[in-house]
């Protein structure tokens, strides 16, 4: 069942990969969801390089905060670094997981911290 719903989300991501694109003026805001913690990336794939990256694994996290405000604060850490390169403008790609939840609330906190996509 795990390898049949890996690849359904893999399939969906090569589909999203084929329309989103990062450059240098927007790059791609990437977001990663394991099991335990979650994952966002500033990818300009023009060049292939990551420009700024952050997860709950890395920010503090308050006691007892659930996952999906460690994923708003995800979300608010790399608008933070977003902002320290000069970047105000990125696409972003959900990874082919639902936008909702975690993936959602990344999103929403990267938008609080100043990022528009």
């Amino acid at each position: 069942m795990k390898a049949i719903k890996s690849q359904k989300r893999e399939r969906r991501h090569s589909r999203i990969r084929a329309k989103v694109l990062g450059n240098a003026e927007r790059p791609r805001l990437s977001v990663f969801r394991s099991n335990k913690f979650i994952y966002a990336q500033i990818v300009d794939d023009e060049t292939g390089k990551t420009l700024a990256a952050s997860s709950d694994r890395a920010v503090k996290k308050t006691k007892n905060a659930g996952k999906v405000a460690g994923a708003k604060t995800v979300g608010m850490e790399i608008a933070k670094l977003a902002k320290e390169k000069n970047i105000s403008k990125v696409v972003f790609d959900r990874g082919g997981y639902l936008y909702t939840g975690r993936v959602k609330a990344v999103s929403e906190g990267a938008r609080e911290g100043g990022l528009s996509f």
